[in-house]
């Protein structure tokens, strides 16, 4: 079965740095596009970032251009989150997601940026 197992997450500076990684398995990894989103307390989720199967697009939410980058890893069924430049407003619980027929999730990674 389909399994997503996120990590990285904790707490940061603000301005300060986090790398997420998200484990895939249980489908072929390096033919599916994959995402990234976020749910803050009290809010909708809502997409961050996502890529294409081979790494070769990215698309990412006004909000954390030019401060995020998406990034896999085909050899290792893996999607970074590299967060640069990190606000306050980021903190959110991060999750991993990829829509093969339906849409999986893994169990979310915890970002609080805070002085």
């Amino acid at each position: 079965q389909v399994q997503l197992v996120e990590s990285g997450g904790g707490l940061a500076q603000p301005g300060g740095s986090l790398r997420l990684s998200c484990v895939a398995s249980g489908f072929l990894f390096r033919i599916n596009d994959m995402n990234w989103y976020r749910q803050a307390p009290g809010k909708e989720r809502e997409l961050v970032a996502k890529i294409t199967s081979t790494g070769g697009s990215t698309t990412y939410a006004d909000s954390v251009k030019g401060r995020f980058t998406i990034s896999r890893d085909n050899n290792k069924n893996t999607v970074y989150l590299q967060m640069n430049s990190l606000k306050p407003e980021d903190t959110a619980v991060y999750y991993c997601n990829v829509l093969i027929w339906n849409d999986y999730w893994g169990q979310g990674t915890q970002v609080t940026v805070s002085s």
